[in-house]
């Protein structure tokens, strides 16, 4: 990903570069040319802000049912390091990514889709916006989500235990445990008791990601205990969380989901898979999320 060819906007607060490759969102500086997207270091994780579409996180023996016909589609989707979007609108504060249905993408995925991804300036804010067009006959299922990686520490002398991420409201919920091949068990686990905080280490994600369902807050704002907050991420059009990090990476990835991992008991009908969205023919889907920087 380190290697594609990127596009930029910007405007009198911020600069912002998406690689064509996946339209994954792969830079955001300030004036003073503070960088808050993760870097995308390959020998930890070699990405920066994969776009998810149609699914969210893995698939049960990596399949799915649909009509009583089996499809693949990998981890996350197709979005995510796919050669073949194009844009479709570019100016200086904003641009917009298309990718719609083939005769191949119909062996893996037997939807009639159009999926655009736009990225737009707003003041302080960078406005991530998706559509998803209906063009068959069918209702047409799928998932979406964001999972940008933001840079934490953001100065060489601070320490990743120094930030915390701060929720919009006090929240009582617990996080929903995956195995090891990332599907959901059915368990969960003690998380956010009567608190609005969680404090950042490296040992928080030592069984992967940190799956929320219930929150309350749909916004999330990574924040120096010291210095105040850093950005925040605002989601009201999204049902599901995800905070995650590789344990030796320093980032920390807020990702906002309508949809989530399969189950490991999941019987693999795309029909029943849990947050799935039905879209009717003809008919658009949107949903957006923003980041705020608050350093800008």
């Amino acid at each position: 990903m380190k290697n594609s060819e990127k596009v930029a906007i910007k405007n009198k607060f911020l600069q912002i570069e998406i690689t064509k490759t996946g339209a994954e969102l792969c830079s955001i500086k300030n004036n003073e040319n503070q960088e808050f997207i993760w870097q995308a270091n390959p020998d930890i994780w070699g990405s920066s802000a994969p776009v998810l579409f149609p699914i969210i996180g893995a698939l049960k023996d990596a399949v799915f049912y649909y009509e009583g016909k089996e499809y693949s589609v990998p981890k996350h989707g197709f979005i995510r390091h796919n050669n073949a979007l194009h844009i479709i609108y570019h100016k200086e504060d904003s641009v917009t990514f298309e990718y719609t249905y083939n005769q191949e993408t119909l062996k893996n995925y037997p939807f009639k889709f159009e999926f655009s991804i736009s990225f737009s300036l707003d003041g302080k804010n960078l406005n991530v916006s998706h559509k998803v067009v209906n063009h068959g006959t069918n209702n047409m299922l799928f998932s979406l989500g964001g999972h940008p990686a933001f840079k934490c520490p953001l100065q060489e002398d601070e320490k990743y235990e120094d930030y915390v991420l701060q929720f919009e409201k006090i929240e009582n919920s617990s996080r929903h445990l995956i195995n090891n091949n990332g599907l959901q068990n059915g368990k969960t686990a003690t998380s956010l008791i009567h608190t609005n905080l969680l404090p950042l280490s490296h040992k928080l994600f030592t069984e992967d990601a940190l799956i929320y369902k219930d929150l309350r807050s749909k916004k999330i704002s990574l924040a120096h205990q010291v210095k105040g907050k850093v950005l925040t991420v605002s989601f009201s059009d999204f049902d599901y969380v995800g905070i995650w990090a590789k344990p030796n990476g320093n980032f920390v990835c807020i990702e906002p989901w309508l949809g989530i991992t399969d189950h490991e008991d999941t019987n693999g009908n795309l029909k029943q898979k849990e947050g799935i969205i039905s879209l009717a023919p003809k008919k658009e889907f949107k949903a957006s999320y923003t980041i705020e920087i608050h350093k800008a």
